[in-house]
């Protein structure tokens, strides 16, 4: 509603830099980052920038509201100008794309919009303090504070920011991996089974999953391994490192440093602060 009506919060809110960021992201989301004219993409190879347009223009009665809204590359902009879209779009399939597009909601920000009340109550239920903020503003403190783009520096950047001006140079990264499966059989490219898993789910005192290291003394295998091992009751293992899998390590050289979790962590390198 408050991008359908942004009066709601008054006029001062509608002109405020917040307000761009919010209706930008919602048409970039909505219009998968394309030109709505030509499908050219905003980001990537080829990519151009875009521009918002009123799909009726202002000066034939259009409105600001998004529903009137979408993506434009600079040269389908110029060449649109201020005529109508039934006049500018000759193909009528796109025509009818545009047109239902633009009428269309973005579904998965529904599902999200339905069920933020529900879970922000339950939050405040528990006595905790409980902030919500958009993606928009997310954005918006990213660029003010000259933040890098990073997954964990969005969430640095959530909410009410005055600034940040500093952040750590590596993150620990969890990744959920499971526990392993029931089944007792691995399956071929046609879902048929090739080949039979043991019931027995420890060889040698390992179990798959396993973080280890390995120190292969000589041969063509010879070196220092350490990821997660796969295991084998002929006691020749397979370990997975962040450069690759290597297969048939003996048993003999395998060394435990913890045990499997349902989780793989590993370090990963921060962006460095903006210039």
């Amino acid at each position: 509603m408050l991008l359908q009506n942004p009066e709601i919060s008054g006029t001062q809110y509608q002109q405020g830099t917040l307000a761009g960021y919010e209706a930008r992201e919602y048409l970039l989301e909505k219009w998968d980052r394309r030109c709505a004219y030509c499908d050219r993409p905003g980001a990537g190879p080829g990519g151009v920038p875009l521009n918002i347009d009123h799909i009726v223009p202002r000066a034939r009665g259009g409105s600001s509201r998004v529903s009137n809204l979408t993506l434009s590359c600079v040269p389908c902009n110029r060449a649109k100008g201020a005529r109508d879209v039934r006049e500018f779009v000759t193909d009528a399939a796109r025509l009818t794309r545009i047109l239902d597009r633009a009428r269309a909601p973005l579904k998965d920000a529904a599902a999200v919009n339905s069920t933020r009340p529900a879970l922000r109550r339950m939050l405040e239920a528990t006595g905790l303090p409980v902030e919500s903020a958009s993606g928009g503003r997310t954005k918006w403190n990213r660029h003010r504070n000259r933040v890098p783009k990073s997954h964990v520096l969005d969430a640095l950047c959530a909410g009410t920011v005055e600034a940040a001006g500093s952040w750590p140079a590596r993150n620990l990264v969890a990744t959920s991996t499971g526990r392993g499966s029931y089944a007792r059989t691995r399956s071929d490219a046609y879902g048929f089974p090739r080949l039979r898993l043991t019931r027995v789910k420890r060889h040698y005192g390992f179990i798959t999953g396993d973080l280890v290291r390995a120190i292969v003394p000589a041969g063509a295998k010879a070196g220092c391994y350490t990821g997660r091992v796969a295991v084998r009751a002929s006691g020749s293992f397979n370990i997975t490192t962040s450069s690759g899998t290597v297969q048939g390590i003996s048993h003999r050289h395998v060394r435990l440093i913890q045990r499997a979790d349902g989780w793989r962590y590993h370090k990963q390198e921060e962006a460095a602060h903006a210039a």
